[in-house]
């Protein structure tokens, strides 16, 4: 164990692999973050769609599972074939994973919309709320409490998944695991799993400090019940 330690501060220790671990870490965020924002906009678009046309629900929803189980490899050697980049251009795997979270994230976008209540849709269109208006100012806003639990979801895949993007010379974090299986070096392999779960870790509380900072309501709801418990 304290030889581990040992080689371990000595592969930190080097300013060489420090750099390159900030630019994987920084390049794995860009790789993991576009694509969770970029699905969640197609996702909401989608969800929308579904919400409001039902015969489109059942097909978005057969789709959508279709897309998630194709393996991540598969799909980052097949995109540049499809849209005309090179092979280790890193478009392929935002294209790829913006595919993943948005698969992922239209159930729960369709769900979080079918959990509004249909009294609070009413009287919005009875004080005179047109479709769009409607649904940026009220249902999509309502939704957000049960659009957030898959957001949260499709960001650790997203972390998750970039990592397989190295096997096809993307690099981000998963550098630092081919990289540590082809020499038999530990070290980058220990870092590269800390540094994912780290990051991970913290973006989930982002979401959740975004989360309760766009449903104030939800906050004001439990400091009543509080008191009475209290």
């Amino acid at each position: 164990m304290g030889d581990f330690f040992g080689e371990l501060g000595r592969y930190l220790s080097s300013a060489n692999n420090r750099d390159e671990i900030l630019s994987n870490l920084l390049q794995n965020i860009y790789l993991a973050l576009v694509p969770l924002v970029a699905g969640i906009v197609l996702a909401i678009l989608l969800g929308w769609l579904g919400h409001r046309w039902r015969p489109a629900r059942s097909v978005l929803l057969v789709v959508g599972n279709l897309l998630y189980t194709i393996p991540s490899l598969a799909l980052f050697v097949v995109i540049p074939g499809i849209i005309g980049t090179k092979i280790l251009d890193s478009v392929n795997v935002i294209v790829a994973l913006t595919i993943y979270t948005t698969a992922l994230l239209v159930r729960p976008v369709l769900d979080a919309l079918e959990a509004v209540p249909p009294h609070i849709v009413a009287a919005a269109t009875a004080i005179g709320y047109r479709e769009p208006r409607r649904f940026f100012s009220v249902e999509l806003p309502l939704s957000v409490p049960v659009l957030a639990a898959g957001v949260r979801v499709a960001s650790v895949s997203n972390i998750s998944l970039v990592s397989v993007g190295a096997l096809i010379g993307t690099g981000a974090l998963g550098v630092l695991f081919t990289d540590g299986f082809q020499r038999e070096y530990f070290s980058p392999i220990v870092v590269g799993i800390v540094l994912t779960m780290l990051l991970a870790l913290i973006v989930d509380l982002l979401l959740v400090v975004l989360r309760n900072l766009l449903t104030p309501w939800e906050r004001a709801g439990r400091a009543p019940a509080a008191e009475v418990a209290g």
